[in-house]
């Protein structure tokens, strides 16, 4: 059990902390470090936040944008305009 240290040895290690450092301060510290670890999760949430709304915001750019281009790399150079080939599908099929 945890490297040879018995359940007995530490409640005396633990006794005498308490012993030299007193409750209330040992409480204050639980209580401070309790504060930390609360502030520390409370901004990696924001920050999740945060991000989440940039994603959403880069999303919504997008989709402003009329028409995406897609280019393939072939020797010709060409570009093909993807929407613009679905519409001509759409306008066929209405035919």
């Amino acid at each position: 059990m945890l490297g040879g240290i018995s359940i007995w040895q530490l409640l005396i290690v633990l006794g005498i902390i308490i012993l030299v450092f007193g409750t209330k301060k040992l409480r204050n510290v639980g209580g401070d470090l309790g504060g930390a670890v609360k502030g520390f999760k409370k901004a990696m949430h924001e920050d999740d936040k945060d991000k989440d709304k940039d994603k959403d915001k880069d999303k919504d750019e997008a989709a402003d944008q009329p028409q995406a281009k897609v280019s393939h790399e072939e020797e010709s150079g060409h570009t093909y305009d993807v929407q613009a080939e679905q519409k001509a599908e759409d306008q066929e099929e209405r035919k």
